[in-house]
């Protein structure tokens, strides 16, 4: 079973439908860590497709302030208002999708999902102390995560924790991680719809855990048409720009 695994989508689906293109007939299954809304200007037309997909989806941060589960005020001034302008816009059935959204850690194909961190869905986990916790307390031997933006993870073997970094040279769409026996893995697939590691393509991975694979995949989209709707409703101008640069 090969699943596409997303995250970080936020509401871009010029970004996810052009990954979901270059991805065609490479997976059986999808899951997604978190993230459907916040930031971008297609909310509804995102958690459509989404759920269309069969997606198996756990709740991010965004998908929680959105729905009134989380208190937007603990966000800075950009993200409030892009959570207010989308609870505004959010047709009711979606907004009743993800506000049913379940909290990782879930279980799946062999790996298990959370948005943040193991035992915290809401802690960032950029660093390799950060994911310490999360790398001993795995179920199984991959764990992925998002929530940072950032394409590539940690692992733990023995005492020793690495740190993957994964960014697949122009005229490339994919690196490709084999998964070894004795290591334990936190991965995270990046941000379809707002990468925040300065590479402005989608990101997202295919994960073969029969096969003990795991693709990192990066596609670029028509940046320039998001940023014309994004302008168009009104959204910050900071959260335009940063999509050009993947910051």
């Amino acid at each position: 079973m090969r699943y596409l695994i997303l995250s970080d989508i936020h509401a871009n689906l010029t970004a996810l439908d052009t990954a979901l293109e270059a991805a065609k007939g490479q997976w059986d299954k999808t899951v997604c860590l978190g993230d459907l809304v916040g930031y971008g200007p297609d909310p509804n037309e995102v958690i459509d497709r989404v759920r269309a997909l069969g997606a198996l989806t756990i709740r991010g941060n965004h998908d929680k302030a959105v729905s009134g589960q989380a208190d937007p005020e603990e966000f800075n001034p950009m993200a409030r208002n892009a959570v207010l302008w989308t609870r505004e816009r959010l047709r009711a059935e979606n907004l009743e999708y993800i506000e049913k959204l379940p909290k990782g850690p879930v279980a799946e194909g062999g790996f298990n999902m959370v948005h943040g961190a193991f035992h915290d869905e809401d802690e960032y986990v950029f660093a390799p102390e950060q994911a310490l916790d999360g790398l001993l307390s795995a179920p199984t031997p991959a764990v992925f995560f998002g929530h940072t933006h950032i394409q590539g993870g940690f692992t733990l073997r023995g005492e020793d924790i690495g740190v993957l970094r994964f960014k697949p040279t122009t005229g490339k769409r994919s690196s490709t991680l084999a998964i070894e026996p004795d290591m334990t893995y936190l991965l995270n697939p990046g941000s379809i719809g707002q990468p925040r590691d300065g590479d402005p393509r989608a990101a997202f991975a295919i994960a073969d855990m029969e096969k003990q694979s795991v693709e990192f995949w990066r596609i670029p989209y028509d940046i320039e048409n998001v940023q014309k709707r994004m302008a168009e409703n009104g959204l910050p101008e900071p959260l335009i720009l940063r999509l050009s640069f993947g910051r």
